[in-house]
C-alpha cells in the first residue's frame, strides 16, 4: 500500500495535471455512454413501433429512383396504385382484409381564427374500425359527411366531437376523435384527420388511385405466402409495387441504427484515447521528472515490479476516478440526449405505449464506457511505468 500511497501524493502534487486528465477521461466516457444510448433509444422507438403493426403487410408503388437517400429530389415521384391493381392485390390475397389508403393534404381551419396545414387521410368507411380506435364520440355513419381527428390534433385545437372545422373551403363537423396510436409504419393518424373515401374523391377530385395499400392478416404465419402472392400476381412481370412487412422493416431499421450506433460509440471512443494520450503525456512527464526518486527509491530497495506498480496505480487512480464521474454524468445526459432526439425525431408522433429510453442494454453503454476508460487509462500509463521501473538506480541517482 505504500506504494499506492506514492502515486497518491504524487497526484496531489500535480493536481491541476490530474485534474486535466480526469476531465478528458470523463468526457470520453460521456461520449461512449451518451451517443451508444441514443443509438439504442432510437433502435427500441422503432422495434417498440414495428412490434405494434407486426400483422400489417405494406404496398407502395414502386418507383424508379425508390431506393436513393431520403430527400432526393428524384425520388419525389407522383407514384400511386392504380384501382385495377389494388383489385388483384384483394383478390391475391383473400380472405385477408386489403384496405385502400387515400393520402393528401389540406388547410384546415380550426375556428376562432386557428388554421394550418394537416395531413388528410381517406379510408372507406367499414376499413376505419380495423385501422382505428375512437377515443370519444363516434365513427361517421355511412354517407355521413363528418370527419375524425387525430389526438394530438385535437389535443392542440381543442377539438371534440361535435366542433365544427373547414378543410379547404368545405366546412364539416367532428364526429369522433380517434385513440393515440401512436407513430407507425403504415399510416400515421395521431396529427390527421380522417375521412371518408367518397369525401375524399368529392374534396380532392376523383382520383382512382392509392398511394398505399394495406392488408392485415389475420395468421402471422401467412404473412409470407401473402407477400409471396401479391409479387406472384403483381410484380411477375416488372417490379410494379414494393411489397414489406414489419418483420422486414425491423430488421432493415435495427441493422441501420446498429451501424449508427457503432459509428457513435466510434466517435466517442476517439475522444477517450485522445484523453489516453494525454494521461500518457503525463505519466511520461511523472517519469522525467522523478528520476532521482525512482532512484534513491530502487537503492533503499524497492523492486522494478513495486515502481511499474507505482506508476500503473498513477494511470489507474486517473482513469477510476474519471470513468466513474463519467458513468454518473452520462447516466443523466444519455437519458435527456435520447429524450431531445426522439422527440427531435418524432415531432406530433408519440413513442407508443410502455415504450422506455433505458434497458440493459442502455446500462451496458455505461458499464462499457466505464471499463474502456479504466482500460484505457492504464494502457496509456503502461509504457512509461515500464520506463520507469528499468532505470538504472545508479545512473537515476546521478540526474537532478
Amino acid at each position: 500500500m505504500i506504494f499506492f500511497s506514492f502515486a497518491v501524493r504524487n497526484l496531489r502534487r500535480h493536481w491541476i495535471r490530474s485534474t486535466l486528465s480526469i476531465i478528458g477521461i470523463i468526457i470520453g466516457v460521456i461520449a461512449i455512454a451518451s451517443l451508444g444510448m441514443m443509438g439504442n433509444s432510437i433502435n427500441l422507438l422503432v422495434a417498440s413501433v414495428i412490434t405494434d403493426i407486426g400483422d400489417t403487410v405494406v404496398i407502395t408503388p414502386h418507383t424508379a429512383f425508390g431506393g436513393t437517400f431520403a430527400g432526393d429530389p428524384r425520388a419525389a415521384v407522383d407514384a400511386a396504385i392504380p384501382a385495377r391493381e389494388v383489385e388483384m392485390i384483394r383478390r391475391a390475397t383473400n380472405p385477408h382484409r386489403t384496405i385502400p389508403v387515400l393520402q393528401g393534404a389540406d388547410e384546415v381551419e380550426f375556428g376562432r381564427g386557428k388554421s394550418g396545414y394537416a395531413r388528410i387521410i381517406g379510408l372507406a368507411p367499414e376499413d376505419i374500425p380495423i385501422l382505428l380506435n375512437i377515443a370519444d364520440g363516434q365513427y361517421p355513419r355511412q354517407n355521413q359527411p363528418r370527419v375524425l381527428v387525430g389526438t394530438h390534433l385535437a389535443r392542440e385545437y381543442g377539438m371534440i366531437p361535435g366542433s365544427r372545422l373547414t378543410i379547404g373551403n368545405e366546412n364539416t363537423r367532428v364526429s369522433g376523435v380517434l385513440a393515440e396510436r401512436g407513430l407507425a409504419f403504415d399510416i400515421n393518424p395521431d396529427y390527421a384527420i380522417v375521412v371518408s373515401d367518397a369525401w375524399y374523391r368529392n374534396h380532392f377530385g376523383d382520383k382512382d388511385t392509392y398511394p398505399m395499400v394495406i392488408v392485415r392478416v389475420s395468421d402471422l404465419d401467412e404473412i409470407d405466402a401473402v407477400k409471396e402472392a401479391i409479387e406472384t400476381r403483381i410484380n411477375r412481370r416488372e417490379v410494379v409495387v414494393d411489397v414489406a412487412d414489419s418483420r422486414e422493416i425491423l430488421r432493415q431499421y435495427r441493422e441501420i441504427y446498429r451501424q449508427i450506433t457503432v459509428f457513435l460509440v466510434g466517435i466517442g471512443g476517439i475522444s477517450l484515447i485522445i484523453a489516453a494520450v494525454n494521461i500518457l503525456n503525463v505519466t511520461y512527464i511523472s517519469v522525467t521528472e522523478r528520476i532521482h526518486e525512482i532512484g534513491i527509491m530502487r537503492g533503499i530497495g524497492a523492486l522494478r515490479h513495486d515502481i511499474l506498480r507505482m506508476f500503473l496505480y498513477e494511470a489507474m487512480i486517473l482513469g477510476l476516478i474519471g470513468s466513474i464521474i463519467g458513468g454518473i454524468v452520462s447516466a443523466v445526459s444519455g437519458y435527456l440526449v435520447s429524450v431531445v432526439a426522439l422527440e427531435l425525431a418524432t415531432t406530433g408522433m408519440t413513442f407508443g405505449e410502455g415504450f422506455m429510453i433505458f434497458d440493459m442494454n442502455a446500462i451496458g453503454y455505461i458499464a462499457f464506457g466505464m471499463a474502456f476508460g479504466i482500460g484505457t487509462s492504464i494502457t496509456a500509463g503502461l509504457y512509461p511505468a515500464w520506463r520507469a521501473s528499468h532505470l538504472a538506480p545508479v545512473d537515476a541517482m546521478r540526474q537532478k
